[in-house]
């Protein structure tokens, strides 16, 4: 399914010039918490009721859909445009390429990237599957191979299954209240 993206500098001008849309942010309560754009609402994308979404999207209003870089915002707007939403957007290259748009970021606490955590994570099972493949048991070699295969198979269908559990710790997790995500926020050009 093709969905439509816009580029980080023309959202900013469309931000810039206070038009109306919706802006959701699908990372984890832990990255939102770190750092999104003012106005922004939170629905990570493990818990993205699509239908609701759309039951509150006005026609011909776009929803602008945010994520690091635009990696989980695509599956999302695939997953907001099978539900209805005719306007879901994909703002291209995330939030890493409206930070050079000089948009106004909200930061907080810092925590480390979910795909930072995946490099680590398999790492780490490739390594103890080595190691434990030669001090214990060669069967302890298809551990590694195992995360060989999955990382191939995360590359060739650009999802991650591993993302997607770290996603779910608890260390990647905030109360809704301490992120925002209690009540939706008002787009830039909605009137106050």
């Amino acid at each position: 399914m093709s969905v439509k993206t816009v580029s980080a500098q023309d959202f900013a001008q469309a931000y810039r010039r206070r038009e109306t849309f919706d802006l959701i942010d699908v990372r984890t309560p832990a990255e939102f918490e770190a750092a999104h754009i003012v106005n922004s609402r939170l629905l990570p994308l493990d818990r993205l009721n699509a239908a609701a979404v759309s039951a509150d999207s006005a026609p011909g209003k776009p929803v602008y859909i945010m994520c690091r870089t635009g990696n989980r915002s695509r599956m999302a707007a695939e997953k907001l445009s099978a539900a209805g939403v005719a306007d879901a957007v994909v703002v291209a290259g995330g939030l890493q390429a409206c930070e050079k748009t000089d948009l106004p970021i909200q930061r907080g606490r810092s925590i480390m990237s979910l795909e930072r955590q995946v490099r680590i994570a398999a790492g780490s099972l490739v390594l103890l599957g080595v190691l434990c493949g030669f001090l214990i048991q060669p069967l302890f070699f298809l551990v590694s191979g195992f995360v060989g295969a999955g990382l191939v198979f995360a590359g060739i269908s650009d999802t991650c299954a591993m993302g997607m559990l770290l996603a779910k710790m608890p260390w990647n997790q905030r109360s809704p209240a301490a992120c925002g995500t209690a009540a939706p926020q008002a787009s830039p050009g909605a009137q106050t």
